[in-house]
């Protein structure tokens, strides 16, 4: 199951985990002031949602979470650090934004994911949440090309209305490639989109991470159920 800690040590294995992921898997460039962990300023407000490998105790998936709340404390969302949301958040709504979502190279058959979309859909509903939203990244380990290609998918399938689409404060380059962009969209993104998820328009360039970061959205009435139940009949 995925859950909320509070644990030092969990804290510590999942912002280990995220150097993993994201330093040594995708060539980011990170400056926490100790090595072998990726930290930040919103480390010390965010809530932690962890999912752990029973047999060895270690965390193994992770996402944290800021609320409304949380992110005043912060000094607002992560993600504004990236997009113009001045069309995404609507006053008097609630929101989640997740963030820094990963996943153990060794446990990516998708029951991970499955455990972290559950946490993240019952967080929803026990905190009356009505939207969720974050940056969904794109790794750009072979250039531009493969991110181009998803990007042209999503912008033809899954592109929030043009009302509710937040302007990248760094885009992307624009190259031409024909390679079919839905093949080779993450897991990890793949399965927002099958939850329900759009894409708020076109991305940041992340130069630190090494990344396309996608935003994206989703309204809680869209949760796609029958997927989340999928997933919940594969882990059980």
């Amino acid at each position: 199951m995925a859950r909320i800690t509070q644990d030092p040590i969990e804290i510590r294995q999942a912002l280990e985990l995220r150097y993993r992921v994201f330093a040594e898997g995708m060539g980011a460039k990170i400056d926490s002031g100790e090595a072998g962990i990726d930290r930040d300023r919103f480390d010390d407000v965010c809530l932690h949602l962890i999912v752990k490998d029973v047999n060895n105790d270690q965390v193994v998936g992770y996402s944290r979470i800021l609320t409304n709340d949380l992110a005043e404390q912060a000094g607002g969302f992560y993600s504004a650090s990236e997009f113009d949301l001045s069309n995404i958040i609507e006053s008097g709504k609630t929101y989640m934004e997740i963030g820094r979502t990963c996943v153990d190279p060794d446990f990516r058959s998708g029951a991970v994911i499955g455990l972290l979309w559950s946490g993240i859909a019952q967080f929803m509903s026990a905190h009356n949440i009505d939207f969720l939203m974050g940056c969904a990244s794109i790794p750009l380990n072979d250039g531009y090309s493969r991110a181009v290609a998803i990007i042209n998918h999503l912008r033809e399938k899954h592109y929030t209305p043009e009302h509710l689409r937040a302007e990248p404060r760094v885009h992307m380059p624009t190259i031409d490639t024909d390679m079919d962009g839905a093949r080779l969209v993450p897991p990890l993104l793949k399965a927002y989109l099958r939850i329900g998820v759009k894409v708020c328009g076109e991305p940041f360039l992340d130069k630190d991470f090494n990344v396309a970061d996608a935003l994206i959205l989703l309204n809680r009435d869209d949760i796609n159920q029958r997927y989340l139940r999928h997933f919940a009949k594969t882990e059980g």
